[in-house]
């Protein structure tokens, strides 16, 4: 890894209390393991909007264009649309980025009880596409505040978009236990759902080592909590991989620890990383906020970035301190805080290099 330039959004809520302890995490790496980050804040989210009219300035995207990656905390407040918000920020840099995987890791951890009797050993990634999907653009309203006000949202799958993020994840399974789960609903969606059990069974052909399930969305949300320890990879479409990947990580415990890369494979444009937690305007400002899912997407980021050893330190540091059952937030039945949860994290990994 050569030095590497960090666009840093704190963004909104809870992600201002996350995010420095995901920051100082990665810096206690970076000494250690003589890592060169450069760190560029950004003030953007939902506070900038309410300055300027705007959730980031109008040539954001080009400011950052030739960064090496960007560390996101969480966007979306009360004052401010959620759709806006959305759409004028996330929205933007996952699709001119073309990060059209969303990555996001599901794993069990001991210290951390699972709300399940017997949840098994979980550990599987979820591969979201990222770019197309049921969150289109396309659609509109049609007489509004009338009684035939009418609706329209179209889902938009393309050949191109489903091969490519089913390659990446036939390409991770296969790197893994070569077992690919694909999610549909090809018995009620009549044109979307059956076009991507057509290109699973397409792209399949090139990777005859990999073993491949399908399920339709609804037995699959059961399957997660009946057996989630059954599987390794799974791929879903824009819509679909979001219930997934929420529904994933509740099994395990909390949603508190979930992490995502938002990825472009071909490294063309800088992918983002972020917890998958949401600004969580309920509990901003208390300094109770689980800050593990921001540092574990920081060790994503490293991994992307290359550096793999710094990568694995903090995954293990996160092992240490959640079976040590010290310092954990409320979500996970402790009393500590986020800065001494990002603390104790921070230590760990010192002395786990030491």
């Amino acid at each position: 890894m050569t030095k590497a330039t960090i666009a840093v959004i704190e963004g909104d809520g809870i992600g201002k209390e996350v995010v420095p302890q995901g920051v100082a995490v990665i810096e206690t790496v970076a000494r250690l393991f003589g890592l060169d980050i450069a760190w560029d804040r950004r003030d953007w989210g939902c506070d900038h909007h309410m300055r300027f009219g705007r959730m980031m300035p109008e040539d954001g995207l080009a400011q950052i264009a030739g960064h090496s990656a960007i560390f996101l905390g969480a966007v979306g407040w009360p004052t401010v649309s959620d759709v806006l918000s959305l759409w004028t920020l996330l929205m933007p840099i996952r699709r001119n980025f073309q990060q059209y995987v969303n990555l996001r890791p599901v794993r069990q951890f001991k210290g951390v009880p699972s709300p399940l009797a017997n949840p098994g050993e979980i550990d599987f990634l979820i591969v979201r596409e990222n770019n197309e999907g049921e969150y289109s653009e396309v659609g509109g309203r049609m007489f509004p505040d009338t009684d035939q006000e009418m609706v329209v949202q179209d889902t938009i799958l393309t050949r191109h978009g489903c091969d490519r993020v089913m390659r990446f994840a036939f390409d991770l399974a296969r790197g893994r236990k070569k077992r690919l789960t694909s999610a549909t609903k090809s018995n009620g969606l009549i044109h979307t759902m059956p076009f991507w059990d057509e290109r699973f069974r397409a792209v399949a052909k090139d990777f005859p080592d990999v073993a491949t399930e399908q399920y339709h969305i609804d037995i699959l949300t059961a399957h997660f909590v009946r057996r989630p320890s059954s599987f390794d990879v799974v791929v879903a479409s824009n819509l679909f991989g979001d219930i997934l990947s929420d529904l994933g990580p509740a099994v395990t415990g909390t949603i508190g620890i979930a992490p995502s890369g938002n990825l472009n494979p071909e490294r063309r444009f800088p992918s983002m990383f972020e917890p998958v937690h949401g600004s969580a305007p309920d509990i901003a400002g208390k300094n109770i906020a689980n800050p593990i899912g921001q540092i574990w997407s920081g060790a994503m980021m490293l991994e992307h970035l290359g550096a793999h050893e710094a990568a694995a330190a903090i995954v293990i540091a996160i092992e240490r301190v959640l079976a040590s059952g010290e310092n954990l937030t409320p979500d996970m039945g402790g009393t500590g805080s986020t800065t001494a949860l990002g603390q104790a994290i921070a230590s760990a990994v010192s002395v786990h290099r030491s």
